[in-house]
């Protein structure tokens, strides 16, 4: 007994772990370089996480290898993921809890991106509210944020919060994992970089964009609201020579900080609105993406009914295509197996999950995406019942109809007025 209260020099408790992988086990994933799952680690509990105590009290533990996966984006090019093991991801979270409680009272409360009771839609509807104050906006986009993040610096920035030498160890040596690439080859990984797809990497990245950003924006322009979500930025400015200036002045910090704005991505847009003065130039940019949403003119109607110009958000193009995409994946339409029923049950977590989320605002966008399903739907009725095949789609629209009107809560985007 005594060995083994000699032997643990960090402060690390077993709760804390098995709490930890309640966290992960909750997430989901796959598994990474060793190729054991949450699932072989649900069964036998004692075998692997009381490991990953012993050795995070000790202070001997070291993450294995992470596992790079290219992801495909929307504009053709790929996101590189870093898939941690499920271990490593439970050690992982743990210093993440520990330190979250230190530093998440500092952020700023213009951060909303992985923090608790905070999220996507607040961000969002802040940045509708300061677009129809403010009139112009800079988009900014950092050129491969969680790739190009300075280690030496990021440590800095941690330092700044806490001096818990366990958090400093354990951290540096999560930043300083190999990467095993999809060829099999391995990477060091020693000077910049924390892992898309690891627990601790949005906390360390909010920490990095608290000092770098947050707090810079705060003494050198405090009169100029800013929503951010980990990377993604938008800062709102009252004219555009204030944007000019404000955004020369934010590369060369960025650059201080070993980061760089993206030139093709990086703009500066101009909310049109129902305003006395507009510019006397011709506007480059008029709308900007954020978190899903593209923000642009519209017309509304205002109280008293008239219509009127608003800068306000919509689903965007690229998340319509990826749930077009997410939809052709899910293959529906070659389900003829199951009953109508059936399929309302595959469904709803899905619709539920993007109602939910892009319904909060202008509903045009959400439209779109739930026609290109009921068109889907249209395909398996057709796949199902020959009578439908080489037959005018008009009949099969039909009878989905008929289905509408005899069952009109079948499918959950049916019950919020998209039907056929």
């Amino acid at each position: 007994m005594i060995s083994l209260l000699q032997s643990r020099t960090q402060p690390i408790e077993k709760e804390a772990v098995w709490s930890a992988f309640k966290k992960v086990k909750s997430k989901g994933g796959s598994g990474g370089v060793d190729g054991i799952s949450i699932a072989a680690v649900t069964s036998k509990p004692g075998k692997y996480l009381y490991p990953i105590w012993n050795r995070l009290s000790s202070g001997s533990y070291y993450p294995q290898a992470v596992k790079q996966v290219a992801i495909p984006k929307i504009d053709g090019s790929k996101r590189l993921l870093g898939i941690p093991t499920v271990c490593d991801r439970v050690a992982q979270m743990v210093i993440r809890e520990e330190l979250e409680m230190i530093v998440e009272r500092t952020f700023h409360k213009n951060s909303f991106g992985y923090r608790p009771k905070r999220g996507a839609i607040q961000a969002v509807q802040q940045c509708k509210e300061n677009c129809m104050e403010y009139d112009w906006v800079i988009d900014l986009d950092i050129k491969g944020f969680f790739d190009n993040i300075d280690h030496e610096l990021l440590m800095k920035a941690v330092k700044y919060h806490t001096q818990e030498k366990h958090i400093l160890m354990y951290v540096e040596r999560f930043l300083k994992a190999d990467v095993r690439l999809p060829d099999g080859s391995i990477q060091k990984n020693t000077e910049r970089g924390t892992p898309q797809g690891g627990v601790i990497s949005p906390l360390l990245a909010n920490i990095f964009m608290d000092i770098v950003f947050d707090k810079w924006m705060d003494k050198h322009y405090p009169e100029n609201p800013f929503e951010r979500y980990a990377d993604d930025v938008v800062i709102h400015c009252k004219n555009f020579k204030e944007a000019l200036r404000l955004l020369e002045s934010l590369k060369r910090r960025l650059a201080q900080c070993k980061l760089e704005a993206h030139k093709e991505k990086t703009k500066i847009v101009y909310c049109k609105r129902n305003q006395k003065k507009h510019p006397p130039f011709p506007v480059l940019y008029r709308t900007f993406d954020f978190l899903g949403f593209t923000f642009k003119t519209r017309r509304a109607r205002g109280k008293w009914g008239h219509l009127q110009l608003v800068f306000t958000p919509s689903m965007s193009k690229k998340a319509i295509k990826r749930v077009g995409e997410r939809l052709r994946e899910l293959k529906i339409h070659r389900m003829v197996h199951f009953n109508i029923q059936k399929l309302s049950e595959i469904l709803t977590p899905y619709l539920r999950g993007w109602i939910n989320y892009f319904g909060h605002f202008n509903r045009t966008g959400l439209a779109k995406a739930m026609r290109l399903l009921n068109l889907r739907l249209i395909k398996w009725v057709i796949n199902k019942y020959r009578r439908y095949r080489r037959k005018p789609r008009k009949l099969a629209w039909n009878w989905l109809g008929n289905i509408y009107k005899c069952y009109p809560n079948l499918f959950v985007h049916w019950t919020y007025g998209f039907h056929p």
